[in-house]
């Protein structure tokens, strides 16, 4: 499936709706919600056995999804400020948990449940130019670079990429409660 070109277009999220897709341990869609499917622009026949960067934003700093990958493959959760690109272009911005699951006899990782609400405007705006610097470190130096400028910045602010993203999003109370609830929905 090609790739769509980027577009100014943002899609507006539902603050009152949530996103959910659910991939096998190496990113293959196996699920998603209705409003995913909705907001992506991808019927679930397209979207189901893809890999599930298909909706990524090239906008996206590549160390954002190998700081995700590292930590929910050693089955942390873990939260992102996320922009994504839908079939016809147009982007939307999402606040994202990730959550694994087990099987519970091998302890094996056997899916990723990712649960999206919409990303407040005060977050978007706090993180493009974040986003963007360590873009332009990875056109330059690559993704190790870009890992080492950000893991500098943390400590600059003595902060842990948890307390970072937590302060980015704001409310992270009301998310915690979004998240608790969604996965209690999910299991």
């Amino acid at each position: 499936m090609e790739r769509p070109y980027p577009t100014d277009n943002e899609i507006i999220l539902d603050s009152k709706r949530y996103i959910v897709s659910k991939t096998d341990p190496k990113g293959i869609i196996e699920y998603g919600n209705d409003y995913f499917v909705e907001i992506s622009g991808y019927t679930e026949s397209e979207l189901i056995g893809k890999p599930h960067n298909i909706v990524r934003h090239p906008d996206m700093p590549r160390v954002a999804f190998k700081m995700m990958w590292d930590r929910i493959l050693k089955g942390d959760n873990f939260i992102a400020l996320v922009k994504n690109l839908a079939k016809d272009g147009s982007f939307y911005w999402v606040v994202t948990e990730f959550e694994c699951k087990r099987d519970p006899l091998s302890n094996d990782i056997v899916s990723f449940t990712a649960f999206r609400k919409a990303a407040p405007r005060s977050a978007i705006d706090a993180i493009i130019p974040i986003y963007e610097k360590l873009k332009e470190i990875e056109r330059g130096g690559g993704i190790t670079a870009s890992e080492k400028y950000f893991r500098g910045y943390l400590e600059d602010h003595n902060i842990t990429y948890d307390e970072f993203i937590n302060k980015t999003v704001g409310n992270s109370g009301m998310f915690k409660v979004f998240f608790t609830l969604m996965k209690k929905l999910f299991r």
